[in-house]
């Protein structure tokens, strides 16, 4: 909510004049709601002229078409499925996500690296059928997510553990 009141407040007082930098817009909503509220605001700030800093992961934002808007990426270097930032901006977008070698490298636990990799191909498998119009849910590798069943705790009046 905090995310969203500082938005307003940005956007309310926009001019052609402000320099506006935005991180992220409609993180903590679900992935169309952020989607469309930072789109919303994209066209906002750009139907405005203000100049804006748009950092966002939602790669179908790269593909609109407003004037005076521009994309920018960072560059990387992989190799082997390890990537390095460059730390040098580059014209364009990124060619791909990279928030599962992002995790690898903040220190998760290879574990949750494997799963998610795992999960990861399957809902990209299952985007890809939905796009050619085959829902396919074989694919997805939601098993792996929580690795244990939930049981009921038949001491705890019927509710669910995890434990």
């Amino acid at each position: 909510m905090v995310e969203m009141s500082e938005t307003a407040n940005i956007l309310n007082h926009a001019t052609k004049s402000s320099f506006i930098i935005f991180d992220e817009i409609g993180r903590g909503t679900a992935t169309y709601d952020g989607m469309s509220i930072a789109q919303a605001v994209l066209e906002y700030t750009a139907g405005i002229g203000a100049r804006c800093l748009f950092a966002t992961h939602y790669h179908e934002l790269t593909k609109t078409n407003f004037k005076g808007v521009k994309n920018l990426t960072i560059k990387v270097s992989e190799t082997d499925g390890d990537i390095v930032f460059m730390h040098k901006i580059i014209d364009g977008v990124a060619s791909q996500s990279y928030g599962v070698q992002v995790a690898k490298m903040a220190g998760m636990p290879d574990a949750v690296i494997k799963s998610a990799e795992k999960i990861l191909s399957g809902l990209e498998m299952d985007k890809e059928q939905r796009i050619i119009g085959k829902v396919n849910n074989t694919n997805c590798a939601t098993s792996s997510i929580i690795p244990r069943p939930l049981y009921v705790n038949e001491d705890a009046d019927g509710q669910l553990s995890m434990f």
